[in-house]
């Protein structure tokens, strides 16, 4: 599974942290099953705790009709968020550009409305988070620096030519070419 567990004694501190918890840490940005396989044993683990301590404070009926409101509230903000999304990705295609970034975003606010939509409250706060517009527009910048190889070309309006590439002109051949086995089918 790639999760290894380490043996460290009390002056292998990095910064007040163990030394497992960095090499953890690392195993699991190596690793995206590991790290998705944790987020699936932690976040519902945190809810339980919030919500518990919540309802400890405020009483449970509270507690349930607190993460209805965020529920209808979320599900309207990721309505408005996502049409004026959609409005965007019509102007960006209007004026003959990709809308890489738009796209990225709907899919951020894709993600925001599973997480509003689930109970608790630390899925509603990160799911909030993804709603604001700056923050989501950050993510989707970072998504496509990170995933596509830069978000440069695609606000230019369109694909370019990597400068650094091995293709240039001279290696490209113009010609017509007529299928032979058009003829015989033909027949």
């Amino acid at each position: 599974m790639g999760l290894y567990y380490v043996s460290v004694k009390k002056e292998d501190r990095i910064g007040g942290h163990f030394l497992s918890v960095y090499i953890l840490c690392k195993l699991i940005v190596m690793n995206p099953f590991s790290f998705f396989l944790l987020l699936l044993i932690v976040v519902p683990v945190v809810e339980i705790y919030f919500l518990i301590q919540v309802g400890g404070v405020i009483g449970a009926f509270s507690t349930i009709v607190l993460i209805v409101i965020t529920a209808v509230l979320g599900a309207y903000l990721f309505r408005q968020q996502g049409l004026a999304t959609f409005q965007r990705v019509q102007a960006t295609i209007a004026r003959g550009e990709i809308p890489a970034l738009e796209m990225i975003e709907g899919l951020v606010l894709m993600v925001s409305g599973g997480l509003l939509l689930t109970p608790g409250f630390f899925t509603d706060i990160v799911g909030f988070l993804c709603l604001v517009p700056l923050l989501r527009a950050k993510i989707a910048l970072s998504v496509m620096k990170n995933q596509v190889g830069g978000a440069s070309s695609f606000q230019q309006g369109g694909f370019k030519q990597d400068p650094h590439s091995d293709v240039s002109d001279e290696d490209i051949i113009e010609g017509e070419f007529k299928r032979e086995d058009d003829k015989k089918l033909e027949k």
